[in-house]
């Protein structure tokens, strides 16, 4: 089976899906689409855009997908600097794509076709009967644009990173040979295909290496998806870590067994003594060692099981920063995760080792292939076959990202260990230098803060030019509910929590807990709990959580 749904609702074979393709691109062909061509998509996860985006690869057009969040004035703007000349959607984007007053060849529409577009069938039933599928695909080059990935625009437009068949084949093959792809590896694809992370992982591993994707349309219904699909491959950003992680210490706070909690509890502080050993890169005494296996024997084994990673192999995370205490928290539970670094830029992950070989705190080695130099300030540059074609008609930003001698410039300030281990102090442009001209990562402060209570969200550190760090805190918008529910409060909203007293007091618990692993100059002295929740995608935020600039 190449793809299916939670529960095996729908599925598609792959000789389906290869009769699928070859049908979508002699449809396409019939519409006038040509090599070079750009081919949009705007819809949920869905079986569906699977064959649709493959057959539109293999007439050399470039298809790319754009978030479904995006307004009309987003839309003008992206389908007008990728030139889409056809769009493939659901019937509920229609409107908001002919308001963006883009001109179009064509709309084509799965499920319900509004007046004015195309339905799949339509397109399909276009095709020529004696299209040469093969002689069409071969005729791709290396060189030319296989997709676009537009950047979350926090300020500004976003600029659309051209990459090629070449950099996507040499991202699949060398990663594979540092994680160990496998025909019928089973992965979900839950993250916005609109994002580099989701399109390589579900949809080119899955063309390149026989990967079995099941598609979650609903993000939030990722914790039953896993136990359905018991992943034997996964990835997720940090924020979906930090859930899991918050979910399973609320599980066991929760257990209304005594003895059950207790030894749930026991488990849980054995995992994070043999983690602590790890994260400090010191050995595992043999008797912390002999706990665990009795631990996992009895709790962490079944726990696995629980939460459908039992046949796990490896895990990463990517996309942002993961707080060290998550991935050790995961590592004791004997889920290990490979934190990886990478950017749209460079294809998606240009950093990462197994978590056999990982260290924890690092984002792994760079790839193979790939060369990398720290600049003066401390900025990363890497240059290499991973590195974009450039950015969609914008050459004056495309060389000032990428210099004569073809280094790309990371914006990310980094230290390389003489292991050859990465490991990101954040971005440049975002470092706080106080008053006393301290030069602090917010993302460190940010990341020591959340690990110390699941109850934040999104948290701002601000201290540039001041002298002392305060912080804007955002409570988790998915954990407000079941909390206030625990505490029978009857609002469970971000205007009522916020000046509740009992939550006031667990976050600055949280706060001073995160402050008590901080240098004092680093440390938090004032915070305020905003009356909102930040949805992803939104103003404040992008789709994997990152702070958007002012």
């Amino acid at each position: 089976m190449a793809l299916r749904t939670p529960g095996g609702t729908q599925t598609l074979t792959w000789r389906q899906y290869s009769e699928q393709v070859r049908e979508v691109a002699a449809g396409l062909a019939a519409l006038g689409v040509r090599p070079g061509d750009t081919v949009a998509l705007m819809m949920a996860n869905r079986i569906d855009f699977y064959p649709l985006e493959v057959g539109a690869q293999h007439i050399g057009a470039t298809s790319f997908s754009v978030y479904n969040t995006s307004s009309a004035e987003q839309l003008a703007y992206i389908l007008g600097n990728a030139g889409a000349r056809v769009v493939i959607c659901e019937p509920g984007y229609v409107e908001r794509i002919i308001a963006s007053g883009v001109e179009l060849d064509h709309i084509v529409c799965v499920d319900d076709a509004p007046a004015g577009t195309l339905s799949v069938a339509e397109l399909i039933a276009g095709g020529a009967a004696d299209f040469d599928f093969d002689t069409t695909w071969r005729a791709v080059r290396p060189e030319d644009t296989a997709t676009l990935i537009y950047t979350s625009g926090t300020t500004g437009n976003p600029k659309g990173v051209e990459t090629t068949h070449a950099n996507l084949l040499f991202e699949a093959y060398t990663v594979a040979g540092v994680l160990d792809f496998r025909f019928g590896d089973r992965i979900t694809s839950f993250m916005p295909s609109a994002h580099i992370a989701d399109r390589l992982t579900a949809l080119y591993m899955q063309e390149v290496f026989g990967t079995q994707v099941t598609v979650v349309a609903d993000p939030r219904q990722i914790g039953p998806a896993l136990a359905d699909v018991r992943p034997t491959i996964w990835g997720a950003v940090p924020r979906v870590w930090e859930k899991l992680k918050a979910a399973i210490e609320f599980v066991v706070a929760s257990e209304p067994d005594e003895s059950r909690r207790q030894g749930m509890q026991w488990a849980l502080s054995v995992a994070a003594a043999r983690s602590g050993y790890q994260l400090a890169g010191q050995p595992v005494p043999a008797e912390v060692a002999a706990d665990w296996a009795k631990a996992d024997e009895l709790v962490l084994s079944k726990l696995r099981a629980k939460l459908g990673f039992d046949q796990l192999r490896w895990a990463m995370s990517g996309a942002a920063p993961i707080p060290p205490e998550t991935l050790g928290f995961f590592a004791g539970l004997g889920i290990p995760i490979a934190e990886i670094w990478g950017m749209s830029e460079l294809t998606c992950i240009c950093s990462v080792s197994h978590p056999a070989d990982a260290k924890l705190g690092t984002v792994g080695k760079l790839l193979p292939g790939m060369e990398a130099r720290l600049a003066a300030d401390g900025e990363l540059l890497v240059r290499g076959p991973l590195v974009m074609k450039g950015y969609r008609d914008e050459p004056a930003k495309t060389a000032e990202a990428v210099d004569a001698d073809g280094w790309l410039h990371t914006g990310d300030v980094v230290t390389i260990a003489d292991e050859g281990f990465l490991r990101v102090v954040d971005r440049k442009k975002e470092l706080i230098i106080n008053a006393s001209g301290k030069n602090m990562s917010p993302t460190n402060i940010e990341n020591t803060i959340k690990a110390a209570t699941p109850l934040i969200g999104v948290m701002a550190a601000i201290g540039d030019g001041r002298a002392y760090n305060t912080a804007l805190v955002v409570l988790d918008a998915e954990s407000a509910g079941p909390y206030a529910a625990q505490r029978n409060l009857s609002d469970a909203s971000a205007a009522a929590l916020s000046i509740d007293p009992v939550t006031v007091k667990q976050i600055a618990t949280g706060i001073a807990a995160g402050n008590a692993k901080l240098s004092a100059v680093e440390q938090v002295k004032r915070f305020r709990i905003l009356p909102t929740f930040w949805e992803a995608g939104g103003d404040e935020v992008t789709l994997t959580m990152k702070l958007s600039a002012p």
